[in-house]
């Protein structure tokens, strides 16, 4: 019986039919991947649609009510008198009234990416999605400072995925919306700084008595530590070294990004800072009871501490001194004289009839401060 022998021949990787198989997987790999990309691209679609249908429209932000304090001032506008507020005491004031020190600060321990991103930063994202699935919580956020002022303006702090989802629709429409300017300018008046001190300008009053426009360096670092953990960073909390800690931090990575010198940075960090303790001095308390009574009986309590009202009275704070330091200095020859253990002053322009200068009692010469 004759044997059958068989020629096995290798094919070319140029044969045609080995080309025919190439070109089959190739094009069906660049389908699968077309039709992957088209399903990943209608899903961030759906939840896009479906997140952004019931959300605010960032076009109504610079139109949003936002809680200020009320301001009493004397009758030139120049002197302060008393400033009223609810929960949230807040003055908002443009960016050209806030140092670049105090920008650089918050940029550069928040979001020193935020000129070159577009409202997200996708490689913190992935990261924080890392860092809370290991940790099967959501721990880190990996927000930009466009989205933390999102949060904290239109949404719930509550640390869910479909927030962030709605946190960062928001933030793409933003930032389309608003310049970078304008989106720190929104932040930098809106982020709260602990004891009700929300915005900065209300921060730079209640911890150092001073305008946000006056601001060091050093206290521009340690205000923009403060708002990650307000009560835990606190100056008059119990962590004063982990506050000098994190402001150092900041002032490092102010020179890393070359937003200070080295030189700028070692003099921050030597430089003492004082905090005002004291609580809210009152001047001329009963005229300032009879504005403050005036106020509530014509807007209402509630308005009066969110409206940000600019209130100019009549007083003359020349004449104010003026009568404080005559009922001091006769306060006792007219008690012994008139038998009686109060002395009051009022002055009034006789023909307006607008009160000048009021001292309701010789007692309120050494009061310091007072609820209202």
């Amino acid at each position: 019986m004759s044997r059958r022998r068989f020629n096995r021949t290798k094919i070319s990787s140029h044969h045609p039919a080995r080309r025919y198989k190439k070109r089959r997987f190739f094009g069906f790999f660049l389908k699968s991947t077309l039709a992957a990309a088209l399903l990943v691209l209608f899903f961030i679609l759906g939840l896009f649609i479906y997140f952004a249908k019931d959300l605010p429209s960032p076009e109504n932000i610079s139109a949003r009510l936002i809680t200020q304090s009320t301001k009493i001032f004397d009758r030139t506008g120049e002197t302060l008198l008393y400033d009223i507020h609810g929960e949230e005491k807040r003055t908002v004031i443009p960016l050209s009234e806030i140092p670049r020190p105090m920008q650089f600060a918050t940029i550069a321990i928040e979001d020193h990416l935020f000129y070159e991103h577009h409202g997200i930063y996708f490689r913190g994202i992935v990261r924080a999605f890392i860092a809370n699935f290991t940790g099967r919580h959501i721990a880190q956020g990996g927000s930009t400072i466009t989205q933390q002022y999102i949060k904290n303006s239109f949404l719930t702090p509550e640390r869910t995925y479909p927030r962030k989802i709605k946190e960062a629709i928001l933030a793409l429409e933003l930032e389309i919306k608003y310049s970078k300017d304008e989106i720190l300018t929104f932040y930098l008046n809106e982020i709260p700084y602990g004891s009700n001190a929300y915005g900065v300008e209300a921060a730079a009053q209640t911890f150092f008595g001073k305008s946000a426009r006056d601001l060091t360096l050093a206290e521009s670092a340690l205000l923009a530590a403060l708002p990650q953990a307000t009560s835990y960073y606190s100056p008059y909390g119990n962590h004063p070294e982990e506050l000098s800690n994190r402001q150092h931090t900041i002032l490092r990575r102010m020179r890393d990004l070359d937003f200070i010198t080295e030189n700028e940075m070692n003099a921050a960090i030597e430089e003492k800072l004082v905090f005002s303790r004291s609580p809210q001095r009152i001047i001329a308390p009963h005229f300032m009871m009879m504005i403050r009574e005036e106020l509530n009986n014509t807007y209402g309590e509630d308005y009066i501490e969110r409206s940000g009202l600019k209130v100019y009275t009549t007083l003359d704070m020349h004449l104010q001194h003026t009568a404080e330091e005559a009922v001091n200095v006769n306060f006792e020859s007219l008690s012994e004289k008139y038998n009686t253990g109060n002395v009051a002053l009022a002055a009034t322009d006789p023909k307006s009839g607008e009160i000048l200068a009021l001292v309701g009692s010789h007692d309120t010469l050494t009061l310091k401060t007072m609820g209202m």
